[in-house]
């Protein structure tokens, strides 16, 4: 049936394009299957894959961005690595005494320069195989143990634990010397970076070289050449395989593994690097094991030569150094210091004033109490005396102990023995008598004035009370046996301090200089820092420009009171002890017998003026003021500067610089300074018959050799008969000196000579005050002067003073009987029938100025 829908549809069916299928309609459409699973899952694949790409080039890029980013701010703030070729690391300074002793080492880091060709080979493999196993290969950073440090480190963060490094030397050289220790990730790549570029600049050796030079290795050493000494006492070339596979063991933590508290770590990190070094084929097998056998046995360096005497002089050599070099130079620059003491005669001069301040202090001193009060039971006063700290100034010898028992004739008391063998502490006990302490240990008052001598032991001591003592010497009836306790006496630091200057008048080679009791006490150096009045032992420098003038030593000066106005009021001067005026008497026995009055008008007779050029030239007192108190010691000097102006008595008149430094040396061994310019034109023969070459003094006339010759002998005649006959006792030789006193007794002194040696000596306390009614420079100062010079002496000839060309010895008398063999100028008048009295015609006006107080020096 032909329909019109029937038609529509044909019409339709007929307009597809050809070739396409007939699609049923929806009502006969089939169901078609779903598609599968795997198709949407290669999908999702693909999508992420190529995600995953993307982020990976994104992030790539920004990584190396970053990275690029941080090289570059790490690159600009470099710091120049040139410098590193020419590097000599920080080198201690050492100073040694005249007789090659070593005297101290002056550093900031104890460090002792080696250069690589005299390192061992073991040691080097040491500190390579433990630090660096392919240092000789990689080009300044080690990608091997880069990437082996990073796969450990995960393990260990996993667990806690700290990171490891992968630092290759070259890398420790570059944070040591340029880029600091701050762990942030900024450093490290500087450290890298800088690394490289230290490889391309200095061949290995010299980055090895730096290394082993610059490394901490504890004990307070840099470098392996100062650990070796600190640990073992030897040199690099000493050490066994052990010993310096321990040492390559400390860079990672010296403190951890010191053998003397940690052992066990010790010898663990040492037989590690043992077995690094046969991994590495630098050592055999059997080595290994015979290495690892040895025990570690820690020998640090007790330095049995190093001179035990003169802190004072060490620290005014130091003192120069610094002046004349720089701290960093004298801390840091290697220099080799050779000085001019002698440590034997510095040593008797430390003792000599020591026993000289004592014998002080137990006649004037007064007992000042104990050091400490402790509870003194039988269990308690162990632990409790440990506690008390050592007073500054207690000598060596001296020990602390504890007062368990006190009676009227003796007390026992106790301390503790710690023997060198470092075995366990031992209690010990002593008595100590009362005649010991009875003629000395008077109580000091409030007033600073002593009281009454003790009558009983009680008086003085109490139980409980922490005293110094000494081991007295035990009389051959005596004995001392263990029933016998030990012997002891009382002791304590004196407050009397004092000084003491030794050296060669014909060079000024200070031979030995004591600057107090005790350094440890004081560092102030009193020889050389301490300004005092030199009382009479000034007054050689008032009679040298009179005998320079042409005034004989016999010539007849007036001993007759004086008196001078002066803007202060009117001064008169007077003799020690308020005696009376002598009338005439000469120029020897005014100054033998040290007559102030005499003295201040021989002043006046030649000139203020000439007085105060005499001690400028000689050194004494610059730009002394031109007044006539003057003449008797009121100005200030130092102990040292006295020493080397007497000097320019002995040697004939020629200026002496006093000396403690004779050479200078750097690090490389190159002389940079000498103090001895006396000048050797035979030096440098090579003639064997033209005999030992004469060197050249280069000393200044600084006074005329015949006026200085007559200063000594008059020197003489103070030792042999006026006020320094203490001096000269027991010496049996030519000695000449001058004693010294100020005024209220404030200060002693005595500066004295032999042909060949000067010392100079004074006694007084730092904040000056009286020493007491009669304590002179003959009673204080010239027994130690004595004792200092019987042992510079001893063994010696006697050498007789020489008089220069020109001099005339003529015997004369002495006012009290005998003669001696005086000296004249030829020509000068020898008959000493001369008078002479500048104040004759006047009260001395040219003395305005004076300070009235002075009047009692003498």
């Amino acid at each position: 049936m032909d329909t019109p829908e029937l038609r529509a549809e044909e019409r339709m069916v007929g307009q597809r394009p050809a070739g396409a299928a007939s699609r049923p309609s929806r009502r006969n459409r089939k169901p078609q299957p779903p598609k599968p699973p795997r198709r949407r899952l290669f999908g999702t694949l693909r999508f992420l894959v190529k995600l995953g790409l993307i982020l990976a080039v994104t992030g790539g890029l920004a990584a190396a961005g970053a990275g690029w980013a941080l090289y570059r701010s790490a690159e600009a703030e470099l710091p120049d690595h040139a410098w590193l070729a020419d590097y000599q690391p920080p080198q201690m300074s050492r100073i040694y005494a005249g007789d090659s002793r070593l005297m101290a080492e002056l550093a900031q880091e104890r460090r002792v320069f080696v250069p690589i060709e005299a390192i061992p080979r073991r040691v080097q493999q040491a500190f390579v195989s433990a630090e660096d196993q392919n240092f000789w290969s990689h080009p300044g950073v080690d990608p091997v143990a880069v990437l082996r440090a990073v796969v450990t480190n995960v393990e260990l963060l996993a667990g806690g634990r700290r990171p490891i490094g992968a630092s290759t030397i070259t890398q420790q050289v570059a944070k040591n010397m340029l880029v600091g220790n701050d762990r942030t990730l900024t450093r490290k790549v500087r450290e890298a970076i800088l690394a490289l570029r230290i490889e391309q600049a200095m061949p290995k050796a010299r980055i090895l070289e730096i290394y082993l030079n610059e490394i901490f290795l504890g004990l307070q050493a840099y470098g392996v050449a100062a650990a070796a000494q600190g640990y073992f006492n030897k040199s690099l070339d000493d050490l066994t395989l052990g010993e310096a596979a321990f040492l390559a063991a400390l860079p990672k933590a010296p403190n951890n593994y010191n053998p003397l508290r940690f052992p066990e770590a010790a010898r663990a990190r040492r037989d590690w690097v043992i077995e690094r070094m046969a991994d590495d084929g630098h050592i055999t097998r059997a080595e290994a094991e015979a290495a690892k056998a040895e025990p570690i046995v820690p020998r640090p360096s007790r330095r049995p030569d190093l001179v035990a005497v003169g802190q004072h002089f060490t620290e005014e050599v130091r003192r120069e150094l610094v002046s004349r070099f720089g701290a960093d130079q004298t801390t840091m620059g290697g220099l080799v210091v050779r000085t001019s003491l002698e440590p034997t005669l510095q040593a008797e001069a430390e003792r000599a004033l020591r026993r000289g301040l004592s014998e002080y202090d137990r006649r004037r001193g007064g007992w000042r109490g104990p050091v400490a009060q402790i509870p003194a039971a039988a269990t308690e006063w162990m632990p409790a005396l440990a506690e008390v700290q050592r007073p500054p100034g207690m000598l060596a010898g001296w020990r602390l102990a504890v007062v368990l028992e006190v009676r009227d004739r003796e007390a026992r008391l106790a301390w503790v023995e710690r023997p060198d063998s470092g075995a366990a502490p031992q209690p010990r006990t002593g008595t100590l008598p009362f005649d010991e302490v009875s003629p000395w240990a008077r109580p000091v008052r409030e007033d600073g004035r002593l009281g009454p001598a003790p009558r009983r032991l009680q008086e003085v001591l109490s139980v409980g009370d922490v005293v110094m003592v000494e081991d007295l010497p035990a009389t051959p009836a005596q004995g001392r046996t263990p029933a016998r306790p030990e012997r002891l006496g009382l002791r304590q630091v004196p407050e009397v301090e004092g000084a003491v200057v030794a050296l060669d008048p014909n060079n000024g080679r200070v031979l030995a200089m004591v600057g107090g009791w005790s350094f440890e006490r004081s560092w102030f150096n009193r020889a050389s820092q301490a300004q005092r009045q030199p009382g009479s032992s000034f007054k050689p420098f008032v009679y040298l420009p009179a005998l320079e003038a042409g005034i004989p030593p016999n010539q007849l000066l007036l001993d007759a009171p004086v008196e001078i106005m002066t803007p202060q009021g009117m001064w008169r001067p007077g003799n020690y002890g308020g005696g009376a005026p002598q009338g005439w008497v000469t120029m020897r026995n005014a100054l033998e017998r040290s007559l102030n009055l005499v003295t201040v008008r021989l002043a006046q007779q030649v000139g203020m003026d000439a007085v105060a050029d005499t001690a400028a030239r000689f050194g004494v007192i610059d730009n002394m003021p031109r007044v006539l108190a003057m003449s008797l010691g009121a100005g200030e000097t130092t102990v040292l500067r006295q020493a080397a102006a007497y000097a320019g008595f002995v040697n004939g008149g020629r200026q002496v610089t006093p000396t403690l430094i004779d050479t200078v040396q750097d690090r490389h061994g190159r002389l940079v300074w000498r103090t001895d310019m006396r000048r050797c034109a035979a030096c440098a023969t090579t003639d064997p018959a033209a005999g030992p070459p004469e060197l050249t003094s280069e000393l200044r006339q600084i006074a005329d050799p015949v006026a200085a010759y007559q200063m000594v002998s008059l020197l003489q005649g103070v030792v042999q008969r006026g006020t320094g006959t203490r001096a000269g006792a027991g010496l049996n030789r030519p000695v000449a000196g001058k004693t010294g006193t100020t005024d209220d007794y404030k200060d002693n002194w005595f500066v004295g000579f032999t042909p060949d040696l000067v010392v100079a000596v004074w006694v007084g306390f730092d904040e000056p005050r009286s020493l007491g009614e009669r304590e002179t420079g003959g009673t204080n100062a010239a027994p130690i002067f004595r004792d200092v010079m019987a042992s510079a002496l001893e063994g010696s000839p006697p050498l007789p003073f020489r008089a220069p060309a020109g001099t005339a010895l003529v015997r004369v008398p002495l006012e009290n009987g005998g003669t001696l063999l005086e000296a004249f100028r030829p020509g000068s008048d020898t008959s000493g029938r001369g008078q002479m009295d500048p104040f004759a015609g006047g009260t001395g006006a040219a003395a305005a100025g004076l300070d009235s107080g002075l009047g009692g020096l003498y």
